[in-house]
């Protein structure tokens, strides 16, 4: 008995730690336990374990349909996810799955909350970056932080050859020529470091291994939390050309 509830202890302070909002229901939906950051997207306290989930006011915009879908997995057996906002502005993919016992029964549904603000305000930049970059006649590019190319417009296609689909499954590094290469990986580190570049000329590749000069400017994208999450450059070819 000591060791269950020693256990018991243990999945608790485990769960609490990360952060993540967890809440377990049984098959007629009534609260179970959940961890501290569920009664933040959802208004709970722990006079609610036992009571319907319906009962619980929750702080999601929008999303009505909490009680449905948790009965349609039960029923169901498969994972159901959908994404929701909190009315302080947060974003979370809800994920609803049956809750397995380890003799593999079926004891209810657990409900959790993964926030993933930052990366929806992430895709949603890039996403006004791209209108703007379509309109322009210099080469716009977008990368991560480890050089895979995330944004790619026409004028990129026309300065170094690669159609969009092919440049998003490559590495900045397959445009830069060996000799290149640590400066660049200088640059990009400082850029992560939030640091302001000057414009700079140096080399690129083509998708025919031409050489190329290029004058250019890079920005570091920054999420609201003040980190950098990718690298925009505005690259236009010297005169001269290709060599």
């Amino acid at each position: 008995m000591a060791d269950l509830s020693r256990a018991n202890n243990d999945m608790n302070n485990l769960l609490s730690g990360t952060g993540i909002g967890t809440l377990f229901v049984d098959h007629q939906l009534r609260i179970l336990r959940f961890t501290p950051a569920a009664s933040v997207i959802i208004n709970l306290i722990l006079s609610d374990v036992g009571r319907p989930v319906a009962h619980v006011v929750s702080n999601l915009v929008g999303y009505t349909s909490l009680v449905d879908d948790v009965r349609e997995v039960l029923r169901t057996l498969a994972i159901k996810e959908v994404e929701v906002r909190s009315i302080a502005g947060r974003t979370y993919t809800l994920r609803i799955q049956p809750y397995r016992t380890l003799d593999n029964v079926i004891e209810g549904a657990v409900i959790t909350f993964f926030d993933i603000t930052e990366l929806v305000q992430a895709r949603d930049a890039l996403r006004r970056l791209a209108v703007v970059v379509r309109d322009s006649h210099d080469a716009i590019t977008v990368q991560d932080l480890t050089g895979r190319t995330l944004a790619w417009n026409p004028g990129a296609v026309r300065l170094y050859g690669w159609s969009e689909a092919e440049a998003l499954q490559r590495n900045v590094r397959d445009r830069i020529p060996e000799s290149q290469r640590e400066s660049a990986l200088a640059r990009l580190v400082r850029l992560s470091r939030s640091e302001v570049l000057e414009p700079f000329v140096t080399q690129r590749l083509t998708k025919q291994g031409a050489v190329v000069d290029v004058s250019i400017l890079s920005s570091a994208l920054v999420d609201d939390g003040g980190h950098v999450y990718a690298v925009a450059t505005t690259e236009r070819a010297r005169p001269g050309g290709a060599k």
